[in-house]
């Protein structure tokens, strides 16, 4: 009975997906014979969902349009998805409506969640802090899409429950190794997520990247989080002392409370620069890996820009430049001006 319970609600699923699905069709899917998928869909009937018998060659079933169906189906990834865009667009005032709507929202999707994705996601939700997740350069689903929510959730739950973690990890030159930490917290930063804790081998406090993290697993016992513990600024004290790919110096038209705000805490330092006119330029400075992100980033101040280093840099607007002509459809033979881009002679 269980089993062909669960298999309608697989039948409701395909046919939520839009679209005429042929019996045929659903029977493989199922892995029954189609007799049995048209008692599946009298069942879904039975239960007013209003299923529709289409005649013809490319006849089947299809959910009446414009149907809202309940029970809502979500994998892990896209619970959690969807759960981190409302939380952190409420927390970071990017979404347009009020922070009622959004708590309803984040209830509703709560509740029809399985208890265990649930409690996952309640341990996440409660031991990261999301403070500094700013610009990427991506979008926020690819930035997920770097880390497999499911080693996300283990290490939150383990964090929230004060267990010992033992995890796979593999560095940047592509070393793999296994090790065992003390998970104190959890930041999400510039797109990337990062687990902070104790190192059982070296006896130290170190910083993980989630995505290179695999088959974390729990272990017995428990630990205390020191109370000074600050895992945010442990998360950017080590990402400061990494040897990033490219130093980027770029200056930047505007004062340093002018351009505080467009750049997260940690991702850059700002000093004043110096200028041949008498409004205020600020020299901005910051690591990466890859510079497709930073050069859009800087595009969207919407301000003048000099760049300074790295030469790459320049061949990356250049591109950019290029791509936005031709969107224009202008011939990009001629010359044009284009405020907020620029570069230093040489």
């Amino acid at each position: 009975m269980a089993r062909s319970t669960a298999r309608v609600l697989t039948l409701l699923e395909f046919l939520q997906a839009g679209g005429i699905q042929s019996v045929a069709t659903l029977a493989t899917r199922l892995g029954v014979d189609e007799r049995t998928v048209r008692r599946y869909v009298a069942q879904l009937v039975e239960m007013e969902v209003p299923v529709e018998s289409i005649r013809g060659r490319h006849g089947g079933y299809r959910v009446a349009p414009g149907y809202r169906m309940p029970p809502l189906m979500l994998t892990d990834e896209e619970a959690l998805t969807l759960l981190l865009g409302l939380v952190v667009g409420r927390r970071s005032g990017g979404l347009p409506i009020d922070s009622e709507t959004v708590e309803s929202a984040v209830g509703k999707l709560r509740r029809v969640l399985p208890r265990g994705t649930a409690a996952r996601l309640d341990a996440l939700l409660s031991t990261a802090d999301l403070t500094l997740l700013g610009p990427s350069g991506r979008s926020s689903r690819e930035a997920l899409g770097d880390t497999d929510p499911k080693v996300l959730m283990v290490i939150a739950e383990a964090a929230c429950d004060r267990h010992p973690v033992e995890i796979g990890y593999t560095r940047k030159d592509g070393q793999a190794s296994e090790r065992t930490i003390l998970p104190y917290g959890i930041v999400a930063r510039s797109g990337r997520w990062y687990v902070t804790g104790h190192e059982s081998g070296t006896g130290e406090v170190r910083t993980f990247r989630v995505d290179r993290i695999s088959n974390p697993v729990a272990l017995p016992g428990s630990f205390n989080v020191p109370d000074d513990f600050d895992a945010s600024a442990t998360v950017l004290t080590s990402l400061a002392a990494t040897p990033w790919r490219y130093q980027v110096s770029v200056r930047v038209a505007g004062t340093i409370d002018d351009l505080r705000s467009q750049f997260p805490a940690g991702l850059a330092t700002l000093e004043p620069a110096a200028s041949d006119n008498t409004e205020p330029w600020t020299r901005v400075r910051l690591g990466a890996e890859r510079l497709d992100w930073v050069v859009r980033h800087f595009a969207g101040l919407g301000r003048d820009l000099l760049i300074e280093e790295p030469g790459e840099l320049r061949e990356h607007v250049r591109v950019l430049a290029g791509r936005l002509l031709a969107a224009c459809g202008d011939d990009a033979s001629k010359p044009v001006a284009a405020p907020g881009l620029g570069s230093t002679p040489g």
